[in-house]
């Protein structure tokens, strides 16, 4: 991704309000997008904007979304305005010596651009292997794949990652001089962490059924996925 070309590459993608906190290289941007399993979108609705929440999938330069083909937001944002994208990621609270101080660290990242719908099933189906590798890996292969039915119902929309920005903030809290001597609070940052719990399994399931590797042993999003293994392990 060396030739990628940078983010803000248009004057409405460009940070201005703490410029400082921008990022411009896009492997950023994957980054944040592959450690995040919600995206919120936004469109408009008889003069009204909506922000919708939904997974997500990306492949390279691409975002996918999608829902049934019936939902109005996923028609509102297949029409010829462009959308707005949000995917953000808290890393923790940052506790100032002054409320004005107070702060969270942060990755944020928001993407413009017109959604276009994916009508052909072979491309559908790509995109859908996409989303569905993204929020649950290795479910594609190991479960049953999508009926024509199943597929006429479903619309999926993908977005290109030209127009994109990202805006970042760690460290520690960023103290005026003044209250350094003159408060005595504790001051720092309070970090929050991914993590998953243990599977819980379908009460429809034989009590035997083994929880596979690809559940029991999941790597947090964006981290890289361990090396498969057996089949599983058995529910006691």
């Amino acid at each position: 991704m060396d030739n990628a070309p940078p983010l803000s590459p248009t004057a409405r993608s460009t940070i201005r309000r703490g410029a400082k906190r921008a990022r411009t290289d896009r492997a950023t941007l994957y980054a944040l997008l592959d450690s995040c399993l919600i995206c919120h979108f936004a469109t408009i609705r008889d003069g009204v904007p909506l922000v919708v929440p939904t997974g997500y999938g990306r492949e390279g330069d691409k975002l996918y979304l999608h829902g049934s083909t019936g939902a109005a937001s996923l028609m509102d944002a297949a029409g010829t305005a462009p959308i707005s994208i949000n995917v953000t990621r808290v890393d923790g609270v940052v506790y100032a010596r002054s409320v004005f101080h107070h702060s969270m660290n942060y990755a944020s990242a928001v993407i413009i651009g017109e959604a276009v719908p994916i009508t052909a099933s072979t491309d559908k189906l790509a995109a859908l292997r996409v989303i569905t590798e993204h929020i649950a890996p290795g479910s594609w292969n190991a479960t049953r794949q999508p009926t024509r039915k199943e597929l006429a119902k479903t619309g999926v929309l993908a977005i290109s990652l030209h127009e994109a920005s990202v805006k970042m903030r760690s460290g520690p809290p960023g103290d005026d001089e003044e209250d350094l001597s003159a408060h005595r609070e504790w001051a720092g940052v309070l970090p929050l962490h991914q993590q998953w719990g243990a599977p819980q399994p379908c009460p429809l399931l034989p009590a035997d059924t083994p929880v596979p590797d690809r559940v029991s042993k999941r790597p947090l999003p964006g981290e890289p996925a361990p090396s498969p293994s057996g089949t599983g392990h058995r529910l006691t």
